[in-house]
């Protein structure tokens, strides 16, 4: 047992620095699995009120990555000790899941940017590369505007067409609202033709992952375009990030191109 951290504190720090340590890597399937166990167990020992636990449970888990990855961020790039950062892409993809998978129970503002600012670093995303993890960079995008550009030096790889997609922007009730929203989301999901092309996708995309991470490359990139930027093409993207995201050995880099110009 470590103790050199040992203080007085939530009973969500501790089991939070255990499932959330960045090289143990586990699957979220198997964290939710241990979580479970550690309340089941906990309650035979104290009284456990199981909801207010988890209101405020991911807020630590929050809490610990920020001090884990300010450790690893001290010790290597200041003290120059380079075996800290191997723990950084660990961290990064901790930290992309929770982006993806947990709202907290207060709006973070400056944090949540700051969190997608340190995702989207080139010098970090320098560091994850040097991991042994393919990295699949996904964006959506404009056509009014020219498609991203690849910065991994691999030379970019698939862009797809979602204009000839049903288009929620044609509606009033969706035209303030983004891809990551609820409404759109699930009108898009009743599109047959929608889940025909994201079914496509996905097995073009799978196909190149597996022989990617066969012959060892780092990178991928996959962009979707659409008119505005900000329905169908956010949609699809965010739909193929959670695809890959528990896939072992695939970190993703998601960038909504048109949100991120309006700050969403």
């Amino acid at each position: 047992m470590d103790y050199q951290g040992g203080r007085r504190g939530a009973l969500q720090y501790d089991i939070a620095s255990l499932l959330y340590d960045g090289k143990a890597d586990l699957p979220p399937e198997l964290r939710q699995q241990l979580l479970d166990h550690y309340l089941d167990t906990l309650t035979d020992f104290i009284p456990l009120d199981r909801e207010e636990f988890m209101r405020h449970y991911y807020g630590y888990v929050y809490v610990r990555i920020m001090q884990a990855l300010g450790a690893y961020g001290f010790r290597g790039f200041y003290e120059r000790k380079a075996h800290f950062l191997q723990s950084v892409p660990y961290a990064l993809k901790n930290l992309r899941w929770l982006l993806h998978h947990v709202e907290l129970p207060v709006a973070l503002p400056a944090l949540t940017e700051a969190f997608k600012s340190m995702l989207g670093s080139a010098k970090l995303q320098a560091v994850a590369s040097n991991s042994e993890n393919l990295t699949v960079r996904i964006f959506s995008f404009s056509f009014h505007q020219s498609p991203p550009q690849d910065e991994s030096g691999n030379g970019g790889g698939f862009v797809f067409d979602a204009r000839s997609l049903p288009n929620p922007g044609r509606e009033e009730r969706f035209k303030p609202l983004t891809g990551k929203d609820v409404p759109v989301s699930d009108f898009l999901r009743q599109q047959e033709s929608v889940q025909h092309y994201l079914a496509n996708v996905i097995a073009l995309v799978d196909s190149s992952v597996a022989t990617y991470q066969r012959r060892g490359f780092k990178n991928l990139m996959v962009s979707f375009g659409c008119t505005g930027g900000q329905h169908r093409s956010v949609y699809l993207a965010e739909q193929l990030a959670k695809h890959l995201l528990d896939r072992a050995g695939v970190d993703v880099a998601l960038h909504h191109l048109e949100m991120e110009k309006l700050g969403k």
